[in-house]
This record gives C-alpha cells, sequence and structure tokens, in this order.
C-alpha cells in the first residue's frame, strides 16, 4: 500500500487545489480529497504516456511541453491544450528574459548600456504567476454541454 501511495501526488496539495475552487466555509471529505488524489495522478498518467509514446517513435528521450499540448489534444482535451499552449507560451518569454537579464548583467555595466534596457516592470516569477492565472479551466456540464468559467 505504501509503494501506491508514493506514486501518487501528495495530498495536501490536491486538497489546496480543491479548496480554491471552493467557498472559504466549504469543507472536503479525506474521501473526496483521496479520490480526486488518484484521478488527478491517472490523468497525469494518461497525457504522460502519450506524449511518451509521441517521443519514442520519434527516438526522442525527453518529452517536453510541446508534447504534452499534443498529447492532450490528440486525447482529446483541446480545452486544456489550448490553455496549456498559452501558459507555455508565456513561460518561455519569461525565460528568454531571465536568460538574457542574466547575459547582460554577466556582460559588467558598459555591456548594459549597448543592450537595449527596456524591460517588463514584474519580476520572472510575477510573470508566470500571471501566465498562470490568465488559464481559464472551465467545468463542463456534461447534460447539456454548457459550461462556465472558474471564477477564481
Amino acid at each position: 500500500m505504501e509503494e501506491e501511495q508514493d506514486k501518487l501526488l501528495p495530498i495536501a496539495n490536491v486538497g489546496r487545489i480543491m479548496k480554491q475552487i471552493l467557498t472559504p466555509n466549504a469543507k472536503i471529505s479525506k474521501e473526496a480529497k483521496q479520490t480526486m488524489q488518484e484521478c488527478a495522478t491517472e490523468f497525469i498518467s494518461f497525457v504522460t504516456g502519450e506524449a511518451s509514446d509521441k517521443c519514442q517513435k520519434e527516438n526522442r528521450k525527453t518529452v517536453n511541453g510541446d508534447d504534452i499540448c499534443w498529447a492532450l489534444s490528440t486525447l482529446g482535451f483541446d480545452d486544456y491544450a489550448e490553455a496549456i499552449v498559452r501558459y507555455l507560451h508565456k513561460y518561455r518569454e519569461v525565460e528568454r528574459e531571465r536568460s538574457a537579464n542574466q547575459h547582460r548583467s554577466s556582460a559588467g555595466p558598459e555591456q548594459e548600456n549597448i543592450e537595449d534596457s527596456s524591460h517588463v516592470s514584474c519580476q520572472p516569477k510575477q510573470q508566470i504567476e500571471e501566465a498562470r492565472n490568465g488559464i481559464e479551466f472551465r467545468i463542463l456540464d456534461k447534460g447539456n454541454g454548457s459550461s462556465f468559467t472558474n471564477p477564481s
């Protein structure tokens, strides 16, 4: 049983994510957290397995973000794939800027004046958080196909 638990996402993290969507006074049972823990772990394994199969067919060893987006889309999770593509794009922008800033600081003060000094006002970590906040997750009602966006 302990070996199986080692393969699951940490239940405290799952509980925190679940709590974000609920009203402040709502409670979550241990059984609900455990069920969601197993579902989330299975979902991640399912998507990653599809991405891994693609990489193996292409003789690559590393699964990257584009592979995950491809797998989500291939498996029919197009809405999630689109949101993750937007996040991945913003994340890469932040990483490029971080790399450029590190390069500038190691080049010395005279080089810093030569290069373009325009920059975004937030730090990279804040930009990543802004990218996360820009992702919309919608809850679909299977009965009539309608959906609503998470207000958080």
